[in-house]
């Protein structure tokens, strides 16, 4: 079992960071009560299946002066044989005053009387011993989001690079609608069209024949010609900037021949070209 704690101070990246970790497939619970850390510890190791065998807990200063008994549940959760291990994520305070100046938030340590300032350093105390403990010290002062996230992708999987984008590449129909999450569409309704063939109507885009009659002419081997160089161009850029789900819309009139067709061919390429990708036939099988 995988089992990661992250903590640090409060603006430096841990929802980022445990939104990271989620799309890497963790179990991620923030804000866990350091109480209950050794009981849910015992839980995940008890359960059976896949759901606990990554884990991750977000555990800072909110747990008030519970804080101070992290040691001990670590200890506790070492000694039933739990391996876990400690991300901590720090940021100059400068850099945090301006991080609750854009959002409009409350400093957690702030009541009445104290600054923002007094708080972020009461915290830094609070935390000495956490950080202390840390496996991994992350500052995250000149990190963009997109460099945290490369961080801590790099930190528990040992990957240089992310790597965690995947693309879903959706065939589908104009007349009923483009796909609600579409980010890119390519409309291919251009192309010869097989529906006007009498013995290619009812079959779709992924028979053998249905596909010669798209690719007939050549156009839609040029057109795909120009598509893959774009696409190879843009998925490096959408995982450098963090995105973790591409949906690539590929229509045709119904949704049946050409676009299914297409589809095809774009999702062998990607994954000729090892991108993590699925092809879907939306309005495939309508009339």
């Amino acid at each position: 079992m995988n089992f990661y704690i992250i903590s640090g101070m409060s603006g430096s990246g841990k929802s980022r960071a445990m939104a990271t970790l989620e799309d890497l497939g963790y179990y991620c619970v923030d804000n866990m009560p350091v109480a209950l850390i050794p009981a849910f510890a015992e839980i995940c190791m008890a359960a059976t299946g896949g759901k606990y065998e990554r884990v991750a807990l977000a555990v800072d200063v909110r747990a008030g002066k519970d804080i101070a008994h992290l040691q001990a549940a670590c200890d506790q959760i070492k000694n039933i044989g739990c391996e876990y291990k400690i991300i901590y994520l720090e940021t100059s305070t400068p850099i945090l005053i301006n991080r609750y100046k854009a959002t409009r938030r409350k400093h957690p340590l702030m009541v009445d009387g104290v600054t923002m300032v007094d708080a972020i350093e009461r915290e830094r105390e609070l935390l000495s011993s956490v950080r202390m403990r840390a496996d991994f010290v992350v500052d995250t002062t000149r990190l963009e989001v997109s460099q945290l996230r490369e961080t801590i992708i790099s930190l528990v999987t040992g990957r240089k690079e992310g790597g965690l984008l995947r693309v879903n590449v959706v065939s589908f129909g104009f007349k009923y609608g483009i796909p609600a999450d579409a980010d890119l569409v390519f409309d291919v309704r251009f192309l010869p069209n097989p529906y006007y063939e009498i013995s290619l109507r009812e079959k779709n885009g992924q028979d053998p024949g249905v596909r010669n009659y798209v690719f007939c002419d050549g156009t839609a081997d040029r057109y795909l010609d120009y598509l893959f160089p774009l696409l190879d161009f843009l998925i490096p850029q959408y995982t450098k900037e963090g995105k973790a789900v591409l949906t690539i819309g590929i229509g045709c009139t119904g949704g049946r021949h050409r676009s299914v067709a297409i589809a095809e061919a774009v999702n062998q390429h990607l994954l000729d070209n090892k991108v993590m990708t699925t092809a879907t036939h939306r309005d495939s099988q309508k009339g």
